[in-house]
């Protein structure tokens, strides 16, 4: 492994190769804050799918290229004469320090749990910080990682079920008044009540400690290698998907699922 000085030559580095591409290059020299933003999202994407994968390489990979982000967008903000990557790392220095009195204060937390428990009142003290608890929930989050979030800053502050078997009881609750609304064929209602079934469920799998997004991706995959299973089969027999049976595709899903 590197050594602290190797790691910020290495930073330093980085950052001389951004003000050469800043002032040399004709695509990163018209790059803005709004340019870039969407290959952001997308960078952070393949950084999830790495993490998902279990890819060392790939993590290293993907890490640098969000951390290419970070420095572009501070050069930006250089550029503007409005902060700078020391900007950037003092304000985030200065949160882990608020945010952690029983490490740089007074204060004592011996467990992950009387850390948590403070974290949502410590946040809420911060100049200029979330003015509600639920305030610093991106409203950009997609709605599986959103729905958990939220539920964790409420359980942070103190609501949350006394017993995390009692969940199961509001997860039937929500399924029956699922189907009413299914049976009734309001479109309106149905929306609602199947948005307050997923809740209920991400809720469920939070105080199972089991990350719903990690749990949906991980049937999406099965799904699609056992779907990639029928249809490779499909072409094996010169046939079209179209043309089987449904009888004949669960078949095939049945052999895909013995062979995992």
């Amino acid at each position: 492994m590197n050594t602290k000085q190797q790691k910020m030559e290495a930073f330093g580095r980085l950052l001389d190769i951004m003000d050469e591409l800043r002032e040399k290059c004709p695509w990163d020299a018209k790059q803005t804050n709004e340019s870039l933003r969407t290959n952001t999202i997308e960078e952070t994407y393949e950084l999830c799918e790495a993490i998902i994968q279990n890819s060392d390489e790939a993590i290293k990979k993907e890490l640098g290229d969000v951390l290419l982000h970070i420095v572009f967008y501070a050069k930006i903000g250089e550029e503007k004469d409005s902060f700078d990557i020391a900007d950037v790392c003092n304000a985030l220095c200065d949160k882990l320090i608020f945010r952690h009195p029983h490490v740089f204060g007074d204060d004592a937390a011996a467990t992950a749990g009387e850390v948590e428990k403070s974290w949502e009142q410590i946040k809420l003290k911060e100049k200029g910080g979330n003015k509600t608890i639920l305030g610093g929930v991106p409203a950009s989050l997609p709605s599986i990682a959103k729905a958990h979030r939220i539920q964790d800053k409420a359980r942070n502050a103190g609501f949350d079920w006394d017993k995390k078997e009692d969940v199961w009881d509001k997860v039937s609750e929500e399924l029956s008044e699922l189907k009413d609304e299914v049976a009734n064929l309001n479109e309106d209602k149905m929306e609602a009540e199947f948005g307050d079934m997923f809740f209920s469920l991400i809720n469920a799998a939070r105080l199972y400690k089991v990350n719903p997004d990690n749990a949906l991706e991980r049937t999406n995959q099965k799904f699609i290698r056992r779907f990639n299973h029928i249809e490779q089969e499909a072409k094996s027999m010169n046939k079209s998907l179209k043309d089987m049976t449904l009888a004949e595709m669960d078949a095939l899903w049945d052999e895909a699922k013995a062979k995992e």
